[in-house]
Formats: structure tokens, C-alpha cells, sequence
């Protein structure tokens, strides 16, 4: 996994892992803007030949790591990352009741985006 680079592309709603200058997986998320700031996480995809090395997990540790750096919550709507928080919950820290409703509200209005 060593030579796997994360990079984050806000605008684009997407962490990405990138090996060899491919994209080899990525958490597709949106940003809730304040009053209620958090990353919500929404769909984690690795691409089949990439399965079972590690990236999934490195791409939620890097989000959490994101949100952590800009004082923000994450709020996992992707089953993958729900999952993950709950087997680490020393690095995913639950978010607030309201903040999963924000962000659940978000993805009901936008429902082509993802």
C-alpha cells in the first residue's frame, strides 16, 4: 500500500487513491457547510484489481484525518465507513444526532448527485 498516494479533491467530492497515476479507489462525500460542518461520506469504491490491500480502509483514515485537522465531524452515510468508525472508534468519533439528520436531509435533496 506503500506507494498508494490519497489525495483530496473537495471540489469534486472525492478522496482518491492514485497508484501508478490511476485512480484505484475512492470515497465519494460532501461537505456540510456551517452552521452544521462535517464530511459526509456517502459511497467507497476500490476497483476489483485493487480489492483486499488495504485502500478502503487508508482512504476513511485519511478523511477522519481531514475532518480532524479542520475541526470537522464526519458523518458516515456509506455502509463501508459506518463499519469502519465502529471498528475504530478510537480514530472516528461518533458525530451528533442533528449532524446525521443535516446530513441525511442533504442527500434527500440532492438526489442525483450521488
Amino acid at each position: 500500500m506503500s506507494d498508494v498516494e490519497i489525495r483530496d479533491d473537495r471540489d469534486a467530492g472525492r478522496l482518491e487513491a492514485v497508484q501508478d497515476g490511476e485512480v484505484v479507489g475512492h470515497i465519494a462525500y460532501f461537505a456540510l457547510e456551517p452552521p452544521e460542518r462535517a464530511l459526509v461520506p456517502v459511497h467507497t469504491i476500490v476497483e476489483p484489481a485493487h480489492e483486499g490491500k488495504g485502500i478502503a480502509g487508508s482512504l476513511v483514515r485519511e478523511l477522519y484525518g481531514i475532518a480532524a485537522r479542520e475541526g470537522d465531524a464526519v458523518v458516515p452515510l456509506c455502509p463501508y465507513v459506518t463499519r469502519w468508525a465502529e471498528r475504530h472508534p478510537d480514530e472516528a468519533p461518533a458525530a451528533a444526532p442533528e449532524l446525521q439528520h443535516a446530513a441525511e436531509q442533504w442527500l434527500a435533496a440532492h438526489p442525483g448527485r450521488f
